[in-house]
């Protein structure tokens, strides 16, 4: 591309000096999305975290009996669940971004759009207003990113349940 055409020049320049206060520009959509981004992957990861410390404290059991099977499969739903609310949560965080920002109107459709775009779901007549339209599409990459945390993490629990499910079926065996 050759940059002697004053017509790219000045979309190159308008691309290199975005005003970030400027909400007529993209670069508005990266202020708000970066900072929700990050916040939302520590919320996630300190979240799965605690989760974790749940979860092994459930199977740890201290020295007691291990836990029998439908309860060691109760702590994957269970895992499952709190997972989920942590998603939910997030989505409402950028909903909430939305609402502040004017990016769409009304509590419900802020969250529709929010869970949609987090989900990459995408179901939905509704749209941010023009100038937010790439802070959905950065909000459906942040949720690509705590989607790989949450199924790393589901796999991670998994591996801790399943030799507690192998010991109580064994252990039911051995009974007369």
């Amino acid at each position: 591309m050759r940059l002697a055409d004053p017509g790219r020049r000045a979309i190159v320049t308008e691309v290199l000096l975005m005003n970030p206060t400027d909400g007529s520009t993209w670069s508005a959509a990266w202020m708000w999305s970066l900072p929700l981004i990050v916040a939302t992957v520590v919320f996630h990861s300190v979240g799965l975290g605690l989760i974790d410390h749940g979860v092994s404290l459930l199977l740890d059991g201290r020295g007691k009996n291990r836990l029998p099977f439908l309860l060691s499969m109760s702590v994957m739903g269970g895992t499952a669940l709190c997972a989920t609310i942590l998603h939910g949560i997030e989505g409402l965080l950028w909903a909430v971004a939305y609402l502040l920002l004017g990016a769409v109107s009304g509590r419900q459709s802020a969250t529709l759009y929010s869970l949609n775009a987090i989900t990459s779901y995408g179901h939905t007549d509704l749209d941010l207003k023009g100038h937010w339209q790439l802070m959905g599409a950065l909000e459906a990459l942040n949720g690509w990113i705590v989607f790989g945390l949450t199924t790393a993490f589901l796999f991670t629990v998994i591996q801790k349940v399943w030799p507690h499910i192998h010991r109580s079926t064994e252990r039911n065996a051995q009974l007369p």
